[in-house]
């Protein structure tokens, strides 16, 4: 009878789909004892990991349960993410070193470059699942945290008596919460491996992203997200000998390990950086042979953008890995390899993670002395160097130039401001506005990387973007130097305006459009039912100040329209919190330009966006956009999905943001409806691919050449099939900077002063630039790459094509950006056009 039942009861698993579950010290090494007296990540969950994805909040319970519970652990709150969730590092090491934990760090830093002795620490930093839905890096992190707070063998006493292992259990909360509450949701207790099962198939937006849908791997140089900028603050403090980044992959590949494609790192890399990568990824192989695992490496990934988690590390001296396990996705699988289960993508995660530690230690003294290396290297450069750094400038927008400069603060790149004004090259940078970032000091590479202009590369196959300069992104004047000029070293900031007190008697108030934050300015006053008009010419006004020169785009507040009765306070309260100067004006009269009362003087009511997003959109671009309006304009945005617009009463808004997306099966209702909407007054915006939509529609009059189309230019004759990868490589623009030339006539380029304004390009997208007059606001010039790669066929596909375009469509707008001028949230030079897409539109008079 027991013998019947027992195989009733396999049989029932084997029927069911049951996917046993793994016991934490099935995962760890078998010769590890653990302390009883620790909370292992089963007691602690409830479950065995891997048999549920664990929650953010489950997570953090237990790291900080663990640091309660070791003498082997400290934990630090580094920030907060977007939605309030705490990020932490963990410190793991020998109670002894536990006690000395600040002077070790302090030690590390201040030795930086110089001899390193044996007995030196190594310091690991294991960074999991940037990506939230790639989730078994941060649950192999329970298993890594236990495993080093409660474990008990030789091999541990090694590596924490005289090392230090760092620990970001989950670099994107989220994302992650986000997709733990999608795969436990659809987890039946009878487990389906079909690919095809809603829980291996993500509604949109992803978890991959964090709150605004932006990918935080792409985020470790740019620093627009807090869970950035709290990571880079760590960094710094600890400067790491390897830091590693645990993604997951397609379902159907295997495990992946550094080095990738040697060509294809940066080009201030060391090789030797290279050769660390390679002697550590002889540990994971060999790890990974034990357990009959298949991988690959040397192939496929490259470590070229130091944005991402494994490249910038190799930018500052330390050594940075990408590990890429394929992903279930859920709970369990079915793949080209079979079937994979949770359990398995968690059991590689933690592997290699011992493995790092394995071949850490079998290569300290290499990994020691590299840093020394890299620092003396770096000095070599330096010393080699022509240049002796970089003048930049920005009068008028004192926020973009700051901004800037804060990330270059992030990252410990040193600048001075200019102690008189200079004249390099017939150009004078004013010392009130102007800094030197000198090439002579520690982040040489780095800042080399960033100032880069290189338009070809010794492998120009990309798997990110080619370029991220950012005077180029942030759209500010610079040049570089060969001498030194003189510099103020007592200070980092550049002066700052004394904002004028206003006049209780003023006949109007105005503030001029350059500074950044002029458009959150605008908007405040709008949300505080302030009465507003737009400038749409120039004007010379008295002021309290005397007299005063306004461009188009000022913003007034006339005192003769109907104005709440703290008009004052509330100008007061945010020109000082904005940081910008509004000006008392004291007749209606002007000496120059129009008038107060002229015409062109244009009331602006409160704008009411919608964003549209959902299945068939960029989630990256719609939460571009999103975060653009939210966090720097304090503009509330509805966003919706694509399909509620057959339904959804497009009369409640007054704009449309449409993104790169597939619009090729939008129903015709949509369409119609969208139509009505635009012809009856409606702001139509949008860009990449949303705009040959617009154009196939009828509602922009401008020819667009699609990626298809563009592509079809390359010769592909006498191509054998070895040339295949190569020719899509080339086909497909990676992310480079190209110069257009603005109309600063035009209403879309007020608060431009430069007709020349770099902007991003990471597609094809051709629009031909339109005959009629007036309606193009931007064009690229005949030669317009200014840095990164694009192939011969593009670039010449691209002179000479439209950049931004607009006009009148019946009682409404149509505004086409060829390009992403939000992209990734740091094109500050570019993003303004989105903003004048939307408060300046009353002012576009022309007829496609």
């Amino acid at each position: 009878m027991t013998f019947i039942l027992r195989l009733f009861a396999f049989s029932f698993l084997m029927v069911s789909g049951y996917v046993s579950a793994v016991g934490d010290e099935d995962y760890l090494p078998r010769d590890t004892r653990f302390n009883p007296n620790i909370t292992s990540p089963t007691e602690a969950l409830g479950a065995e990991v891997g048999e549920w994805h664990v929650r953010h909040d489950q997570l953090a319970n237990y790291m900080q349960l663990l640091a309660a519970q070791s003498d082997r652990v400290s934990i630090v709150e580094t920030g907060r993410t977007h939605e309030n969730r705490p990020l932490y590092l963990l410190a793991f090491s020998s109670p002894e070193n536990q006690k000395n934990l600040a002077a070790i760090q302090a030690k590390h830093i201040n030795n930086l470059g110089k001899s390193a002795s044996a007995d030196d620490p190594l310091i690991l930093w294991m960074g999991y699942s940037v990506h939230g839905n790639e989730a078994s890096g941060s649950n192999a992190a329970l298993l890594v945290a236990y495993y080093l707070a409660a474990g008990e063998s030789q091999k541990i006493d090694e590596l924490l008596n005289n090392n230090l292992v760092l620990l970001d259990p989950s670099l994107n909360p989220d994302g992650l919460s986000r997709f733990a509450q999608w795969a436990n949701m659809h987890r039946g207790n009878t487990l389906v491996a079909d690919p095809q099962h809603r829980e291996h198939k993500e509604a949109w937006p992803s978890g991959r992203t964090n709150h605004y849908w932006f990918d935080l791997n792409r985020d470790w140089l740019l620093l627009t997200h807090p869970e950035s900028r709290a990571r880079i603050a760590q960094f710094h403090q600890w400067r790491p000998h390897v830091l590693t980044d645990f993604h997951e992959m397609g379902s159907n590949s295997t495990y992946f390990f550094q080095p990738g494609i040697p060509s294809r790192k940066n080009p201030w890399t060391p090789r030797k950086n290279v050769e660390l990568t390679t002697k550590l990824g002889n540990f994971h192989a060999a790890a990974l042979d034990k357990t009959k695992q298949l991988y690959f490496s040397g192939e496929s990934y490259d470590d070229f953008y130091y944005g991402k988690g494994s490249t910038y590390p190799d930018s500052i001296g330390s050594i940075g890995i990408l590990f890429e396990q394929a992903s279930s996705r859920g709970h369990v699988q079915d793949t080209v390899n079979g079937e994979l289960r949770f359990s398995d993508t968690i059991q590689n995660q933690v592997t290699t993670t011992l493995s790092t530690f394995e071949g850490a230690l079998a290569n300290k003294k290499a990994l020691l002395d590299y840093q020394v290396e890299f620092v003396q290297q770096t000095n070599d450069l330096i010393k080699d160097d022509d240049l002796a750094g970089y003048i930049l400038q920005e009068k008028l927008d004192k926020t973009r130039f700051a901004k800037m400069l804060s990330i270059f603060k992030a990252h410990k790149i040193e600048y001075w401001p200019l102690s008189k004004n200079t004249k390099v090259d017939n150009q004078t940078f004013e010392a009130q506005s102007s800094v030197f970032v000198p090439l002579d000091q520690a982040q040489y590479r780095l800042i080399k990387s960033i100032f880069s202009t290189r338009k070809s590369f010794d492998d120009n196959t990309f798997y990110d973007v080619s370029n991220w300069n950012l005077p180029l992104a942030f759209n500010i004047q610079y040049t570089p130097v060969s001498r030194a000029p003189k510099v103020n070293k007592q200070s980092q900031s550049t002066s700052q305006a004394i904002l004028p007190e206003l006049q209780s008697s003023a006949y109007a108030y105005a503030f001029s459009w350059d500074d950044y934050n002029a458009p959150k300015l605008l908007q405040r006053l709008l949300a505080s039912n302030i009465k507003v008009k737009v400038a749409g010419d120039a004007f010379f006004a008295k002021t309290s100040q005397g007299g005063m020169s306004f461009s188009a785009g000022a913003v007034i507040v006339p005192t003769a329209l109907a104005q709440p009765d703290n008009l004052v306070a509330i100008l007061e309260a945010q020109s000082v919190d904005l940081g910008i100067s509004v000006h008392s004006i004291s007749s209606g009269l002007t000496t120059q330009g129009i008038d107060i009362g002229s015409r062109k003087m244009l009331n602006v009511s409160q704008p009411k966006v919608l964003l549209v997003g959902g299945k068939g959109t960029s989630q990256y671009e719609v939460g571009e956009v999103w975060h653009y309006l939210d966090q720097h304009l304090d503009m509330p945005v509805s966003v919706t999905d694509m399909n509620e617009l057959q339904t959804l009463n497009l009369e409640n808004y007054t704009h449309m943001i449409w993104v790169q997306g597939s619009y090729k099966n939008v129903a015709d209702r949509i369409s119609q409806n969208l139509d009505t909407w635009l012809r009856n007054g409606g702001v139509l915006i949008g860009q990449k691919s949303a705009v040959a939509w617009f154009s196939n529609n009828n509602w922009l009059k401008v020819s667009v050449k699609t990626e298809s189309d563009v592509q079809s230019a390359f010769a592909t004759d006498h191509l054998s099939y070895k040339d295949k990868d190569s020719l899509a490589a080339k086909q497909r623009v990676a992310g480079a900077v190209y110069e257009t030339q603005l109309d600063l006539s035009h209403p879309l380029a007020f608060g431009f002063h430069s007709e020349t304004l770099p902007v991003f390009r990471n597609s094809a997208i051709v629009l031909r630039k339109p005959v009629k007059p007036f309606i193009t606001a931007a064009f690229h010039p005949q030669t317009s790459l200014m840095a990164g790669y694009t192939a011969q066929e593009i670039q010449e596909q691209i002179s000479g094509s439209a950049a931004v375009v607009a006009h009148n469509v019946g009682k409404g707008k149509v505004i086409a950006f060829a390009n992403n001028v939000n992209f990734r949230g740091v094109w500050y030079g570019t993003s303004r056009l989105m903003s004048n897409a939307i408060f300046m539109a009353p002012f576009i008079k022309a007829q496609g």
